[in-house]
């Protein structure tokens, strides 16, 4: 039996998730390879308990998360599915056996190029109905744009959307209720920032930057979201992992997909200190930390498994005392005018 997961809106389109919502790089094998009829296990318990928004993108696995979670959602048209554009799949016949290719184990023998212009938003909007399987995608993200993560490519894939009409086509789509929204799916700020500048973005899928760990998104980015009615989901609220491990499981810490350097190890480690004292899992105020402020729509964990899932949802159901984030607050681990969790969360 499926649990109650409150729904939040999508900006002001009229569309609403679960705040709760599925990650789905773990269905594309994401760093370690999972059975096809895992990935459809894992995503039929996230729908039994309760989650439909998945979140997926061609990226993931070259096209195996989105094969893989289309092939289950197909019969539910009441489920929420956001996928991105920006990278288009080419077929490489090089390309043999399940190796380790930008992260994924995956077997499909295509290789991911880039392309924000207005036909390679179009050709991928079409290739990923193709792929999921379904007549209609509700929301389309631009995924990985940005200085940090484009680097000295950055000014050319932006112009791609502006001047190439990368935009423009997610704006026709949009107007033509082909889609119910569009707007970023980045894991940096400053991108985001830049793009509100040349579109109406009704929500952006930021990944690692408004958590427990760093609460830079209130300078300027959740305000500006404020006024212009645009709603963040947060991707990577554990941060690469840390925040769902701690320090003390063993083996190598994570931040930012990469190895944690010593000041968050230390930081972690503060929180941790919190979490003992009030004896709740640092995971679970990782995980509930973000749902207080009004512009998060939906968190999105990646789930890989039904364990992980039941896991998640105890977490989300796990009554956070009023006095744990006083005192990470007095602490300054949480900002001051961080918006925090209420005594529980509504199950």
């Amino acid at each position: 039996m499926s649990r109650k997961i409150s729904l939040r809106p999508v900006g002001t389109t009229g569309l609403s998730v679960t705040e709760l919502g599925f990650g789905g790089a773990p269905l594309g094998n994401l760093y370690e390879p999972m059975t096809d009829s895992a990935a459809r296990d894992t995503v039929g318990a996230a729908i039994d308990a309760g989650i439909a928004y998945f979140d997926t993108a061609p990226y993931y696995g070259f096209g195996l998360s989105e094969r893989r979670l289309g092939d289950v959602l197909r019969d539910d048209a009441s489920l929420v599915v956001s996928t991105k554009v920006g990278r288009l799949l080419q077929a490489d016949a090089r390309r043999h056996g399940s190796g380790l290719r930008h992260g994924f184990y995956s077997p499909l023998p295509f290789e991911p190029v880039f392309d924000y212009s207005y036909d390679g938003v179009m050709r991928s909007w079409e290739a990923s109905q193709q792929r999921l399987g379904l007549a209609r995608i509700d929301i389309l993200l631009v995924h990985d744009i940005g200085r940090l993560t484009q680097g000295t490519n950055h000014d050319a894939t932006f112009r791609q959307l502006t001047a190439g009409g990368g935009f423009r086509a997610l704006e026709r789509l949009r107007a033509d209720a082909a889609i119910q929204a569009f707007g970023l799916g980045v894991n940096e700020i400053e991108i985001c920032l830049e793009a509100m500048n040349h579109a109406r973005l009704d929500v952006i899928l930021l990944a690692g930057r408004y958590t427990l760990l760093e609460q830079g998104a209130l300078d300027a980015l959740l305000p500006a979201c404020a006024r212009s009615g645009t709603s963040i989901i947060v991707g990577g609220p554990y941060n690469s992992g840390i925040l769902a491990t701690g320090t003390r499981q063993g083996g190598p810490l994570h931040y930012n997909y990469e190895p944690a350097p010593a000041a968050v190890i230390e930081r972690v480690r503060r929180l941790e200190a919190y979490c003992d004292r009030y004896r709740v899992p640092l995971a679970a105020a990782a995980l509930q930390f973000p749902l207080a402020h009004p512009q998060i729509t939906s968190v999105i964990p990646g789930l890989a498994s039904r364990q992980q899932i039941e896991r998640t949802l105890a977490l989300y159901e796990t009554t956070l005392p009023a006095e744990l984030w006083q005192e990470l607050k007095h602490d300054g681990l949480v900002r001051a005018e961080a918006p925090v969790p209420p005594l529980a969360v509504s199950a």
